[in-house]
């Protein structure tokens, strides 16, 4: 084929469709070959840039579509923007090569059919092909090791009837039935309320699956007699947990009987109660057996480390357990970074195979965010014994880098428990409708899954909670019906130059809070002083941190760039900064866009410029919060590499949550706007949302799903 390879992505790159570097790599490799130079530096361009769009490999063929040198040339050309009668001649050439054999005999590829390299070495040559799909060397080991490791975490656990006793009497305790809000429910309908009404908030409260068993006239009359709360534990007898399913007690009993588990479950499904009540059952056994375990809390990023250590702190208070199993409870988190221990200007960790981690508990949260190669390194920096307990909601946006190891992992829910963890779950819990949810196969992995599906923070008046079900279920006529019915927590407006402006001003006046707080100087309660400077710039953190403009692209006018530099004019205009022109002014916040692991700082930290009211000449320093709830304020000069951050990309939204989320979608329908995308935007809101978009390219997103390729779900299996 002479030259043409190399001259059509030469085109590709000209278009944008393929990145200078997937063409360097394409001619690097091409360079090594001693024949088939052309085509074995094309489809290796075609693998560079699949990694570069999240996906660990190019799959020639799956289980259900054995290979075919015409459809993966048609699938090809899609990949790489070919369309139209320009493209049909160059998508004939595709066709004529028979990449399978082409890759079978190439001397730059490994053939193999799983793994046979050992722990360390996988030898030299750059490209993996395992009959179906073609890897970079390094992505297959990845995926390989990982699958092995997590496979070895995920078998049971051997349980005595006795250490299974007390467990069952240990999750008794911790989650017992609370009538609250059951009686707060049935107070608020008032006297006026149905029995068909009463009975619906029995369901739902006490997570009622089977009413079979249930004698409703004694449930009802109980129900109408109850003056205080406590008159309702007569339904301890009349609603017994053989009828019910508290998924949040399945959870910790599924995370008892592996060394893996994974707890997954939208915004509000109580994930963060839920594993500080597991880790307190966790301590209780190992004190019992006369020791103490070592856990660690970690999450992607600062921000979600920060919001990792407020939220299990508060659980933590509210458990009814003793002060000496509270302390005993961690409440601080890190970053995965500094947990292994990052080497400055190296990819490589601290801690790793040979150097293992110092702990033997590790609980990450917002697991979707962690990409293949970080997860491969952080199980493999593992001690032997450890457990592994991962949470993360599986439909948000996969990791920014190649990989969706969560959603992968999670893809074995539809396979139910076996008939033996559903047998040890409901002798742990009382639970006795597990083998009714779904059909069922005998695989560790599914064993080791739960899927928390009780939203506590969203209710039924809730138009957050209703229209991030609508979306995250791809409805789109349920997204109408969410729109038209009058929520008061949600707002739609079309876009429209009058919109835009009422945005901008919306934010002039939200932001207008942490400026306003910049300057105040507010004495502290308890010790009766002026607050200090580290003190007011954590307050001013705080308020800013209260209300967000997330974007779901970056140029242009309904881009992140040119969304912070209107807002900072806007809010210029109105005096509320003062830029002179300069890049730092007093008030700028930024976000952190690359990691710096001498100064501690990571990608998505957020910081804010203020005047340092102790330094002798007035300095401005930027001032970030850490995980551990300590302020660390430096030069401007010395900030790593970062952007304003009025606005932000939905994508570095992950793991934030705002009281306030205004939400802009761009004017046309982008392939950047998924399913995923959106609901990730909708869930960063915690009070009010306020979505600027046109309907038709909503809609458009929302029927649009995201596929990251990978092996790891066949290789778990």
């Amino acid at each position: 084929m002479g030259t043409n390879m190399f001259t059509l992505l030469q085109l590709l790159v000209e278009k944008g469709a393929i990145r200078q570097l997937d063409y360097q790599f394409a001619r690097f490799i091409a360079s090594q070959a001693k024949q088939n130079q052309d085509e074995i530096g094309f489809i290796a361009a075609a693998l560079s840039q699949q990694l570069s769009h999240g996906h660990i490999c190019l799959q020639l063929n799956t289980p259900d579509q054995a290979y075919h040198s015409q459809v993966f040339a048609a699938g090809l050309a899609n990949q790489l923007g070919l369309f139209g009668e320009s493209a049909e001649p160059w998508i004939e050439r595709l066709a004529k090569v028979d990449w399978m054999h082409l890759l079978e005999q190439s001397e730059l590829v490994r053939k193999t059919n799983g793994f046979d390299g050992n722990s360390t070495q996988v030898g030299a040559l750059p490209m993996v092909f395992d009959g179906k799909r073609l890897y970079l060397q390094r992505y297959w080991f990845y995926e390989v090791a990982l699958a092995a490791r997590i496979g070895e975490l995920a078998q049971p656990v051997e349980l005595t009837s006795e250490s299974i006793s007390e467990l069952t009497a240990l999750l008794n305790h911790l989650f017992k039935r609370s009538y609250h809000f059951l009686f707060n429910a049935l107070k608020q309908l008032g006297s006026d309320t149905s029995e068909i009404q009463r009975q619906q908030l029995v369901l739902d409260h006490l997570d009622v699956v089977n009413t079979d068993p249930l004698d409703w006239p004694a449930i009802n009359q109980a129900l109408i007699s109850a003056t205080r709360v406590d008159d309702l534990e007569v339904l301890e007898q009349l609603v017994p947990q053989s009828a019910c399913v508290n998924w949040q007690k399945v959870a910790a009993s599924v995370a008892l009987t592996r060394r893996f588990a994974v707890i997954s479950g939208g915004p509000g499904t109580g994930k963060t109660t839920t594993v500080t009540k597991l880790l307190a059952a966790l301590i209780t056994q190992s004190q019992q057996a006369g020791s103490s375990p070592i856990i660690k809390l970690v999450a992607p990023t600062g921000k979600a480390a920060a919001r990792l250590t407020e939220s299990i702190g508060a659980a933590v208070e509210a458990l009814p357990v003793s002060p000496e199993l509270k302390a005993a409870i961690p409440t601080d988190s890190s970053t995965l970074h500094r947990l292994l221990g990052a080497i400055p200007g190296s990819v490589e960790f601290r801690h790793h195979q040979d150097n293992p981690l110092h702990l033997d508990i590790l609980v990450v949260d917002e697991a979707s965010m962690v990409d293949l190669s970080m997860m491969y390194k952080l199980v493999e920096a593992l001690p032997k014994n450890a457990r592994l307990i991962l949470l993360g909601d599986k439909d948000q946006l996969s990791s920014v880098e190649a990989g969706a190891v969560l959603g992968d992992i999670c893809s074995f829910s539809q396979y139910g428990y076996s008939a033996n963890q559903s047998s040890q779950v409901a002798s742990l819990t009382g639970f006795t409708q597990l083998m009714n949810q779904k059909r069922h196969v005998n695989s560790p992995i599914a064993d080791s899954l739960c899927m928390l599906q009780k939203s506590y923070r969203f209710d039924a008046r809730s138009g957050i909670g209703q229209l991030a079900k609508a979306v995250n279920m791809g409805q789109v006529s349920q997204l109408e019906k969410v729109w038209q019915s009058g929520f008061a927590d949600i707002e739609h407006y079309p876009l429209s130059s009058q919109n835009y402006n009422h945005m901008l001003q919306t934010l002039v006046k939200e932001y207008g809070f942490y400026l306003k707080r910049l300057d105040e100087v507010v004495t502290n309660p308890e010790t009766q002083n002026p607050e200090t400077q580290r003190e007011r710039a954590k307050a001013a953190l705080k308020l800013f941190g209260r209300c967000r403009l997330l974007c779901a692209i970056r140029e242009g006018d309904f881009g992140v760039a040119g969304l912070n530099s209107r807002v900072e004019r806007a809010l210029s205009a109105r005096k509320l900064i003062r830029t002179q022109d300069e890049l730092w002014y007093h008030g700028r916040p930024i976000m952190v866009t690359r990691n710096d692991h001498g100064l501690g700082l990571y990608n998505g930290d957020i910081g804010l410029c203020m005047r340092d009211s102790e330094d002798p000449e007035q300095r401005l320093k930027v001032f970030f919060e850490l995980p551990d709830g300590s302020v660390k304020a430096i030069l401007p000069s010395r900030v790593p590499e970062h952007e304003t951050g009025y606005a932000m990309t939905i994508h570095k939204s992950q793991g934030s949550e705002f009281d306030f989320t205004l939400m802009l979608l761009p004017a046309e329908f982008t392939p950047i706007l998924t399913k995923e995308l959106i609901y990730t935007g909708i869930t960063r809101a915690k009070k009010r949302l306020v979505l600027y978009a046109d309907m038709n390219v909503l809609k458009r997103g929302v029927r649009v799903k995201t596929q990251r390729i990978s092996g790891l779900v066949e290789r778990l299996s």
